[in-house]
Order: C-alpha cells, then structure tokens, then sequence
C-alpha cells in the first residue's frame, strides 16, 4: 500500500526547537512563568483581548472560565450539543447541569432558537461551540444573553485564526477558551487559553489556575520574603513554559497556517462538489473559517462505515465528526436533539491539515469518489 495520507498533522520545525533551547537556556521550565507571560500578551493581541491566560489544556480552561462566571450546583448552562464532550463535563465539573441545545443543519453550531426555547429560570449561561472552527452566531447569541441576564462563553477550542464579522474569535463572548491539542490549528501537543476583556474574570482566573494564589513570577525579584495566603481552592491548571515557547513559534505560523488550510478546502470543495452522496462542508461569507476540521456530510442512505474502512483500506486516514453529546449516557440527558443526532451518524472527517499537498487533497477525493462508487 502507498503512504498513509494523515488524517491531522502538526506543523513544527526549527523554530519550535529553537524556542525550547531558548526556555531551557532560561532556567525557567515551569508553568506561568516569563514565557508564559510572553506568549499571553502575544496571544491577548491575536485574539484582540485585554487578557489571556495559557493553561494546560482547553478543559481546564473551560472549568476555569465557567468557575469565575458563578456556575455552580443548580445552575443550568444551554451547551451547543454538537461537539466533544469536554464541553459538557466543563459544566458538570462545576456541579451545574449542562442543557443541550439543537444545532443549526448547515454549520453545526447552536441554532439561537434552541437556545431561547431551551431557558429556564435556572439557567445562568449560554456555552457556544465554534464547531471545528467556524464561529457560532455570536450577534444573535449575545441579545439573547442581554434580554434573560445570562452571561455568554465561547468554546474556541478549533477556533485560532477564525473570525466573526471581523472580529477575532476568543473576542466575542465574557469568555473564551481554545485548544492546542495536536490535532488543533496550532499546537503544543496540549494546552490551551482563557481570552477575555473584563478585568475581573481575568484576575480571579489568574488566581484560580495557580491553586488560588498569584502566580510565582509575580514574586520573581522581590527584596523580602513574601508569603502568600490561600483564601481560596483553586487548582493547578498551569501551562509550562516550555509548551509557551512552542506556542509563541506557532503564533508566528498562524497565518500562514490558516491560508493553507483555506487552500486545501477550497480544492477539496472543487473536487467533490460532483461527487453524489457526498456534501461539502459550509463556510460562510461573514466568518473567517480556520479548518480544524473538513467534515463532510453523507447521504443518509450511504453506509458510512463501509466508505471509511475503503478509504483506510487505501492508506487514507478518517474518522467521524463530533459527539452528538446528549446521547452520551454520563449526562443522563432526556432530550432528543433531531438535527445533531443526525448529523452525528452521518459525518466523515478526511484529512485536514498544513501540510497536504494538491497531489495529496487529490488522492482524497478521488479516493472517496471510488469509495461511494463501489
């Protein structure tokens, strides 16, 4: 069999092992340290936010940010359902009940009108998902918070280098969380970040991550002897400082990372726009799409199974899309959520990354053609 087509791929080089000899060379190693603080400012003005916070992963950040915005037991919080429950266990970390909510059928992000009808007297918030990168509908999403008094977050977890309406995602809810998993746009191998522009869920998120004192570097240099006090539990959600220094050499390629991925999906788009039984994914005008993902949609008739196992059987690496998370039995959800059930059973993720070449994207798709052919 020829070479394995990846299904994902991270993008790293010369330049992320430099900035790890530059972080071992410091002497500093640990978490939310100077590289850290480093790759927060520089990720703050990405994102076009007052604040960032690096973290060890996306999950922790999502238990951060929902922690500081109050959720707590007897709390609901209206979750997108289409995504990777990370999501959802956030929510019942905090001991508040997540509640699902329909998605739209073209982008896969929370249908504002499930969110509206989905509101109780207990809900306190709304958890969007920017599924596999594309921004949800945050315009509609925010007028809705303002008219129940719910605060917004934004699950970005796909999202660096997206935006909405020109604006950057990590920008467009009171909190946003991203992931630098390695199959994200940009990587660490983990990690992830809290984005935000109010000054308060800032500070007390700082607080949180580091046990609930300031961080270490905070004291870095000072002429006494200064012993901080634990008013509060917090945790240890830190990211190291070597993962901070991969990070700032990833910022440095999003860019150029992004308009790869765009050309990969746009030659994708041109190849299976005929083939029967097999649609495209959505990108729409109004939103910068970062691709994390290229998922496409079979027909209901098409049994997915069978395509995937043609493609693996041909070296090209696929798998399904997201978690229709309300039928995942750890929420004991009640539900039924038509248009994301769906869609869950129907979607086929083939490769995506940086790095595919056309000779590459072509084998895919005429790959997939075979597949729905034989």
């Amino acid at each position: 069999m020829s070479d394995i087509v990846s299904l994902g791929q991270p993008t790293v080089g010369d330049e992320e092992l430099k900035a790890i000899a530059e972080v071992f060379a410091s002497g500093w190693l640990s978490g939310a340290g100077p590289t850290c603080a480093k790759f927060e400012k520089r990720f703050a003005e990405i994102t076009g936010t007052d604040d960032a916070l690096a973290t060890n992963n996306c999950g922790a950040a999502l238990h951060l940010g929902l922690t500081v915005l109050g959720a707590g037991r007897g709390d609901e919080v209206i979750v997108g359902d289409y995504t990777f429950p990370a999501t959802g266990h956030s929510v019942a970390w905090t001991g508040a009940t997540p509640i699902f909510a329909d998605i739209r059928s073209d982008i896969w992000s929370v249908d504002p009108a499930a969110v509206e009808a989905a509101i109780t007297p207990r809900t306190v918030g709304i958890l969007a998902v920017d599924v596999f990168g594309q921004p949800a509908d945050y315009d509609e999403l925010q007028a809705i918070a303002d008219k129940h008094g719910l605060w917004l977050m934004e699950d970005a977890a796909c999202s660096a280098g997206a935006s909405y309406k020109g604006r950057p995602a990590g920008s467009l809810a009171d909190i946003a969380t991203f992931s630098f998993h390695g199959r994200k746009g940009i990587t660490a191998g983990e990690g992830g970040a809290l984005t935000t522009n109010r000054a308060d869920l800032a500070n007390h998120a700082r607080k949180l991550h580091t046990y609930g004192i300031a961080p270490a570097l905070s004291r870095e240099g000072s002429a006494d002897l200064p012993i901080p006090n634990f008013d509060e539990l917090g945790f240890n959600y830190r990211m190291s400082d070597v993962a901070a220094g991969i990070m700032l050499a990833q910022l440095e390629r999003l860019n150029t990372l992004v308009q790869s991925r765009q050309r990969v999906a746009d030659q994708y788009g041109t190849l299976l726009a005929d083939i029967d039984g097999v649609q495209a994914p959505v990108a729409l005008a109004d939103r910068v799409h970062p691709w994390q993902s290229y998922v496409v949609t079979l027909d209901a008739t098409v049994d997915r199974g069978k395509v995937a196992a043609y493609l693996k059987a041909h070296g090209i690496q696929c798998n399904f899309g997201t978690y229709a998370s309300h039928v995942q039995p750890v929420y004991g959800f009640s539900g039924h959520l038509p248009v994301s059930a769906d869609l869950f059973m129907r979607h086929l993720a083939i490769p995506m990354h940086a790095n595919l070449t056309e000779d590459e994207v072509d084998r895919v798709a005429g790959t997939l053609r075979a597949a729905m052919a034989s």
